[in-house]
């Protein structure tokens, strides 16, 4: 199994030592449980409750990606933040905030609920989860050979970081800025206008000033 950091959400754990579970065991926990649950091979960790802007921005990326995708020939399905995915190399279990995927769904499971071949992955970035999206996760994620692009949405300004995979190890990496512009999700084929993405969010607008001086 690839190394990968010895906590990779020390932000959200405990740091009292924690029970082993199989990932069976995690499933079956997560069955019953009323709130959301990553899996880190054998450690079970709660996920913090996404606030009003984040499950806004949620909605409308779905929104437009379903949008973009209909007059496609290819077949592409689009999931919300209840479908988990599944890093075999890792034995970990996650929650993305949205993914696509091209053609139909493959699962590990008989159940239909670890879904193993995601094409497109998309992270809302919060103060408590930000670096963990940005670093160790983003590593995790690419050991899926399906995975292409890697969507990262700011929730207080408007900043999108698309990370686009055009050879095996090269990725590259655009961050949009313009509250009138557009990004362009190149695994799909397709551009979804900012707007559309934080239509109803409130900015903050010194931030996204600040964020234009650095480029």
């Amino acid at each position: 199994m690839p190394a990968i950091s010895a906590n990779p959400l020390a932000v959200l754990k405990s740091r009292a030592p924690q029970w082993q579970f199989t990932l069976q065991e995690y499933l079956q926990k997560e069955e019953k449980s009323l709130e959301r649950h990553a899996y880190y091979n054998g450690q079970i960790v709660k996920l913090p409750i996404a606030k009003g802007p984040h499950n806004i921005i949620a909605a409308n990326i779905l929104t437009a990606i379903k949008v973009g995708i209909k007059a496609l020939d290819k077949k592409y399905i689009v999931f919300g933040s209840n479908q988990k995915i599944y890093l075999p190399q890792f034995n970990i279990g996650l929650y993305p905030d949205a993914l696509v995927v091209a053609e139909a769904p493959l699962y590990l499971d008989d159940n239909e609920v670890l879904l193993l071949n995601p094409i497109l992955i998309v992270e809302i970035l919060s103060k408590s989860t930000g670096n963990y999206d940005r670093g160790d996760k983003f590593t995790e994620y690419k050991t899926l050979d399906s995975f292409q692009e890697y969507v990262l949405i700011e929730q207080n300004q408007a900043r999108v970081e698309t990370r686009f995979r055009e050879e095996s190890n090269l990725w590259r990496d655009i961050i949009s800025t313009e509250l009138e512009g557009q990004i362009q999700l190149k695994s799909l084929g397709v551009s979804i206008a900012m707007t559309d993405i934080y239509e109803n969010v409130p900015l903050d607008k010194a931030a996204g000033k600040a964020a234009k001086k650095k480029k």
